[in-house]
């Protein structure tokens, strides 16, 4: 995954018991949004043949992934529908709603009246949409980590800069001396280091970590 982006993804898969699956019914045709955050596509094959096989009766189980933090790797399965029906209406939802990292599947019990063309391609992307307004997301953002390592005394006014700031911090290591672990973004770790070597008089030892990404849950 290239790691120089921010984007959203869902928590996981939308909890039994609660709105999984989010069910859609028109003319009697019963509609099932499955929703799972994916990372690879071997990942999701394993999920829609567990789906496929716990909805053995039903006539069809189109779905579409979207995969990376570009959002660059797009697949999508008609599942028996007619070309451009089902697969492609859930992919264009899932990027609708800006989300990457994640897989949607929507099983159909096919109630004995034809949709047409039109209406399959509606009834798909609106159980998709369902689907995935349902589904907890997260704002994934690129943070580095910056450890702070400061005498004592330096303490309380290096923390009332991280509340001030409304930075985010990790653990906090009490030693000989006082290291605050910081997760900052990567264009920000100059000017977070010179403003704490500024604040503690050139005592404070700034270390760059590693990069990687958090959540932040969506509200």
């Amino acid at each position: 995954m290239s790691m120089d982006r921010d984007y959203t993804t869902i928590t996981g898969e939308i909890p039994e018991g609660g709105v999984s699956p989010v069910s859609y019914e028109i003319q009697r045709s019963r509609f099932l949004a499955y929703v799972i955050h994916a990372e690879d596509e071997d990942e999701v094959r394993t999920w829609l043949a567990a789906l496929k096989k716990e909805h053995y009766d039903a006539r069809h189980a189109p779905y579409a992934m979207v995969l990376g933090a570009d959002a660059a790797r797009q697949r999508s399965s008609d599942d028996g529908e007619p070309g451009g029906t089902a697969g492609s209406p859930i992919l264009e939802a899932i990027k609708g709603r800006g989300i990457t990292n994640a897989a949607v599947a929507v099983v159909r019990y096919f109630g004995g009246i034809k949709l047409g063309a039109g209406g399959l391609i509606r009834a798909y992307a609106h159980a998709a949409v369902l689907g995935l307004d349902a589904a907890p997301k997260l704002r994934m953002t690129l943070l580095r980590e910056l450890s702070v390592t400061i005498d004592y005394d330096l303490l309380a006014a290096v923390e009332r800069y991280i509340r001030t700031e409304a930075l985010i911090a990790g653990k906090t290591t009490y030693a000989e001396r006082v290291t605050c672990l910081l997760r900052v973004p990567p264009d920000d770790i100059a000017r977070r280091t010179a403003e704490l070597t500024d604040l503690t008089a050139g005592r404070a030892v700034c270390t760059r970590g590693a990069t990687a990404y958090q959540g932040i849950l969506c509200e």
